[in-house]
């Protein structure tokens, strides 16, 4: 009787992991885009597209700068968007850039 209980137990506990991730996975697709009038986005000079950045502005920055290749930036390689942990809860253009770019390790 006690593997009987143990046995659904287990299975109980693996189908809500299942749905958690599933559901963890849904919430960033509906994330929404991180518009660049944000007052977070304005403080950090994101801008969507990197090639499009004031060279002026900011002189050290290169076009090989973009969110998919900075440290910051959590979502999946070759996705159009994705999240980033300075921008909680809205996504990124993986083509974008901001001040507060740190080139990816490896």
């Amino acid at each position: 009787m006690e593997q009987t209980t143990r046995r659904t137990f287990m299975m109980q506990v693996a189908a809500g992991s299942s749905v958690l991730v599933a559901s963890s996975a849904m919430a960033q697709a509906a994330a929404p885009k991180l518009d660049d009038k944000d007052p977070q986005a304005v403080a950090l000079a994101y801008i969507a597209d990197t090639t499009k950045v004031d060279a002026k502005k900011f002189p050290k920055h290169t076009a090989a700068q973009r969110c998919d290749n900075c440290q910051l930036y959590t979502g999946k390689a070759k996705e159009p968007m994705g999240p980033c942990t300075l921008f909680a809860g809205k996504q990124v253009a993986a083509a974008g850039w901001c001040s507060a770019y740190v080139k990816k390790a490896g």
